[in-house]
C-alpha cells in the first residue's frame, strides 16, 4: 500500500509524500496547479477585455445589427407626376387625402386579421363594396372572413367526408378549398356591420407581409384619425397617413380619354408579372391606360420609406416615416387645350347638322386629327361616336387611333409613288381619263365621267387635282405590264401578291397601313386583307380598287401622318402627344426640362424632288385650281394658304348604300406648320362636302389662335 501511495503523489509531480499538518513542516501548492490557475486567470482577463471591446468599442455596431433584426424598412406610395397641356395648364393633378393604413406583420394569421378587422370596424365607417352586396360576386370574400375564425373553421372541417379527409392527408394544399365548399349559405348571410368588417378584412388579407394597404382613403374624418391614433397600441399594423388620388380638370373634354386612368388598389392581374419584375409591389397603383400607362415609369414617383418595428412575435409594435418620397416627373403635352376645344366644337357642331338632317343616321361617328408636320407633335385629336338612329354623341377621341375606315381618293399620292417606284409611271406622264371596262370587275371611273362625257388627257398633277380614278387604275395596270384596252383581262388573284406588296409598301412609306408609332397604347394599323384570303373569282379587281382608296382601311391618325409626310417633303414623322418630361420645383410644381421629345423620322419616301413636287402641286391645285372638277376649292377662302386632297369612298352599312367623306390638308403651303385629317364614315345620300367645311374651320381656328398676331 505504501508503494501505491508513493506512485500517486509522484504522478502529481511531488516525489515525497505529504507530511501530516501537525508535523511542523510548511505545505506548498504544486507547480502545475499554480500554472493551471494562471491560465484560468489569463482567460478571465481576456474575456473581460473582449466584453469591454464589444460594449465600448463595437457597441454601436451591435446595437445597429439588433435594430436591423427588429426594425424593417418598407416602401410606400408617393404622388404621381402632373400632366400639363402645351401651355403649362394642369390637366391631371394629385389630390391629397387623409388615410387609415394597415401594414401586415410577418406572422399575422387570418384569425389575427379577423380580430383586428372587428376592432377597427367599431372605430371607423367604411363603405361596403358592391361586390360584397352581390350574393355570388362577394361570396368567396365572405367565406374567407367566416373561416378566419378558428371555431368556424373547425365547424366546417368536421363536415368533410372520410374520402375528403383522405384527399387532404395525401395533399394538404387541398384542405382549404375543400373546407370552403362546406360553408353554408346561412352562415354567410351577413348584416351590414358584418359586411363592413368583411370589407376591412378582405383589404387587410390582400396585403403581403410587411406591405401596406389603405383601409380607408376617402372621406376620413378628423374624429376617425384621432381615435385610430389614440388606440394605435391596440391595433397592430394600423396607422394614419396620407394618400393621393388623381384629379382631372373638368373642362378637359376629349383630352380626358387620352390621359388614361390609374389603378385604384394595386397592380392589375394582367400586368402584375411585368411590373413585379421591374421591382413594383403588388399594392402599387399604376397607369392602366393611355398616357398614364405609356409613361408609367416617368409619372411614378420615388417611394416613401417607413421604419417598422417588430416585436419578438413578428408583430408590428410601431412605425414611422423616415422619407416622405418624391413626386414623379411631369409631362407636358403637345396639345393646346384651347385649340383642342375649338376643334371639338367645330367637329361636333357640323356633325350634328348631318345627324339632324338624317345624313348620319347609320354613321358610327366623326374624327379629326391635327399635327405639326415637321415635329410630329399632335395639335388636336378629336372624335365622337354615334349609335345608329341616335341624336346623341359620345366622346371618342381614341377612335382616331383605334378605328379605321375606307379612305377614298385622299390616298392617291401613294398610288403615284408606287407607279414611279415600279418604273411603270414616267414623271408627270399623261394618260387618257375614261371609264375603264375590265373583265371580272365593275367599271372603273370617276363621278364626273362615269358615262364618258368628260373624257380627256390628264397628267399626274391634274389627276390629283380632279381626283381621277381612271388614271390611278391605269397606273396599276402599267405596274402589271399592261396598257388598257376595253374588256381586257388582268392576272388572277394568285399572281397578284407581289403587286399588292408594291402598292402597300409605297403607301406605308407615307404612314398608311402601318402603325404610326404614336406614344399611346392600343393603336391599330387598320385592315389590309392578305391576298391569300381573297376570293379567286370575286376579288380579282380589288388590286385596282386599292389605287383609289376603296379597299384597305386606315385610321384618322394614319391619314394625318400621310398628309404630314407630303407637307414636309417626304419624311414620315412619328406622331407624339408629349412634348417633354419635366422635373419638379421646390413647391412641387413643374420644374426644369428633363427630356425633350425630339422629332423621329420613321421613313423617307423613295421619290425624287421632282416627283414629290408633282404630288404637292396636285394637292395645291385641288384647292386653287380653276378646273370645274377641282375637289377642294371650298378651302380657297381659308385664312391661310392651303393644299388638300378629298376622298369619297362608296360603302354600305345596315344594308344601306353610304359614303365615307374624308379630307386631308396642310398649310401654309410654303412653310407648313399644321396638317389635318377629317373622317366622316357611312353618311347617307350624296356627298355634301361637309368634310371641307370642317377642314376650313379647323385651319381658320389655328390661324386665329397662333398666326393672326405674327
Amino acid at each position: 500500500m505504501k508503494k501505491s501511495k508513493s506512485n500517486f503523489w509522484q504522478k502529481l509531480g511531488n516525489t515525497s509524500e505529504p507530511k501530516p499538518s501537525g508535523g511542523g513542516r510548511r505545505s506548498h501548492i504544486p507547480f502545475r496547479l499554480n500554472f493551471l490557475f494562471f491560465i484560468i486567470f489569463g482567460l478571465f482577463i481576456a474575456l473581460i477585455i473582449q466584453l469591454g471591446y464589444l460594449q465600448i468599442v463595437n457597441g454601436k455596431n451591435i446595437t445597429k445589427q439588433l435594430e436591423e433584426y427588429s426594425v424593417v424598412k418598407v416602401a410606400g406610395s408617393s404622388p404621381r407626376g402632373v400632366i400639363y397641356d402645351a401651355t403649362g395648364k394642369p390637366l391631371v393633378e394629385n389630390e391629397a387625402n387623409s388615410a387609415i393604413t394597415f401594414t401586415r406583420g410577418s406572422r399575422m394569421t387570418a384569425d389575427d386579421l379577423r380580430t383586428l378587422a372587428e376592432k377597427l370596424n367599431q372605430l371607423i365607417e367604411v363603405s361596403i363594396p358592391d361586390k360584397l352586396k352581390d350574393a355570388e360576386l362577394g361570396k368567396r370574400d365572405k367565406i374567407d372572413y367566416w373561416l378566419a375564425d378558428k371555431d368556424n373553421f373547425q365547424k366546417a372541417y368536421k363536415r368533410l367526408t372520410d374520402k375528403e379527409q383522405a384527399i387532404i392527408k395525401a395533399d394538404s394544399s387541398k384542405e382549404y378549398e375543400l373546407v370552403v365548399a362546406k360553408v353554408k349559405e346561412d352562415e354567410i348571410a351577413f348584416s351590414d356591420e358584418e359586411l363592413q368588417a368583411t370589407a376591412i378584412f378582405t383589404t387587410m388579407n390582400s396585403a403581403t407581409a410587411l406591405n401596406t394597404v389603405f383601409i380607408k382613403n376617402r372621406d376620413v374624418s378628423d374624429e376617425e384619425l384621432a381615435i385610430v391614433a389614440e388606440r394605435a397600441s391596440e391595433l397592430p399594423g394600423i396607422s394614419t397617413g396620407t394618400d393621393w388620388s388623381r384629379k382631372y380638370a373638368e373642362e378637359n373634354g376629349s383630352i380626358r380619354s387620352i390621359l388614361g386612368t390609374v389603378s385604384a388598389t394595386g397592380l392589375q392581374k394582367e400586368d402584375a408579372e411585368e411590373y413585379l419584375a421591374k421591382g413594383y409591389a403588388r399594392n402599387d397603383r399604376v397607369g392602366t391606360s393611355y398616357l398614364e400607362k405609356q409613361y408609367e415609369e416617368v409619372l411614378q414617383g420615388t417611394k416613401s420609406q417607413s421604419e417598422i418595428t417588430l416585436d419578438r412575435n413578428g408583430n408590428i409594435s410601431s412605425q414611422k416615416q423616415v422619407f416622405e418620397g418624391e413626386k414623379g416627373d411631369n409631362l407636358k403635352m403637345t396639345i393646346n387645350s384651347e385649340f383642342q376645344k375649338k376643334v371639338e366644337e367645330i367637329v361636333k357642331r357640323n356633325y350634328q347638322v348631318l345627324i339632324d338632317n338624317g345624313k348620319a343616321a347609320v354613321s358610327p361617328g366623326v374624327y379629326a386629327v391635327a399635327m405639326n408636320p415637321n415635329t410630329g407633335g399632335v395639335l388636336a385629336m378629336v372624335g365622337y361616336s354615334h349609335e345608329k338612329d341616335s341624336k346623341k354623341l359620345q366622346e371618342h377621341a381614341l377612335g382616331t387611333i383605334t378605328s379605321s375606315f375606307v379612305p377614298g381618293s385622299v390616298v392617291k399620292a401613294g398610288t403615284l409613288a408606287a407607279g414611279w417606284q415600279n418604273g411603270a409611271l414616267k414623271g408627270n406622264e399623261t394618260l387618257y381619263d375614261q371609264p375603264l371596262y375590265i373583265k371580272g370587275t365593275p367599271v372603273k371611273a370617276s363621278i364626273y365621267n362615269k358615262k364618258g362625257e368628260a373624257n380627256r388627257d390628264l397628267d399626274a398633277r391634274k389627276a390629283l387635282e380632279i381626283s381621277s380614278n381612271s388614271y390611278m387604275v391605269q397606273v396599276v395596270l402599267k405596274m402589271m405590264g399592261l396598257n388598257y384596252s376595253q374588256d381586257m383581262e388582268i392576272m388572277g388573284v394568285a399572281k397578284q401578291g407581289p403587286l399588292y406588296n408594291e402598292l402597300r409598301n409605297a403607301m406605308a412609306e407615307f404612314g398608311l397601313g402601318v402603325k404610326t408609332g404614336i406614344d399611346l397604347p392600343n393603336e391599330t394599323s387598320g385592315i389590309q386583307t392578305p391576298v391569300r384570303n381573297l376570293d379567286p373569282v370575286e376579288d380579282g379587281g380589288k388590286i385596282l380598287d386599292i389605287s383609289f382608296g376603296q379597299f384597305d382601311t386606315y385610321t384618322p391618325m394614319q391619314l394625318a401622318q400621310y398628309v404630314s409626310t407630303i407637307a414636309n417633303g417626304g419624311k414620315k414623322i412619328q406622331p407624339h402627344v408629349v412634348s417633354g418630361i419635366y422635373g419638379n420645383d421646390a413647391e412641387g410644381n413643374i420644374g426644369s426640362l428633363v427630356k425633350k421629345i425630339e422629332p423621329t423620322v420613321l421613313d423617307t419616301v423613295d421619290l425624287s424632288t421632282e416627283q414629290m413636287a408633282i404630288i404637292r402641286g396636285g394637292f395645291y391645285d385641288a384647292v386653287h385650281g380653276t378646273d370645274i372638277f377641282a375637289t377642294a376649292t371650298k378651302l380657297k377662302t381659308a385664312k391661310m394658304d392651303l393644299a388638300a386632297k378629298t376622298g369619297t369612298a362608296e360603302t354600305s352599312a345596315y344594308g344601306e348604300t353610304t359614303i365615307n367623306s374624308n379630307i386631308v390638308a396642310y398649310g401654309p403651303v410654303e412653310n407648313p406648320e399644321i396638317a389635318i385629317s377629317v373622317v366622316l364614315p357611312f353618311l347617307s345620300g350624296e356627298d355634301q362636302h361637309i368634310n371641307s367645311d370642317i377642314a376650313k374651320e379647323i385651319m381658320d381656328a389655328y390661324y386665329d389662335l397662333f398666326m393672326a398676331d405674327r
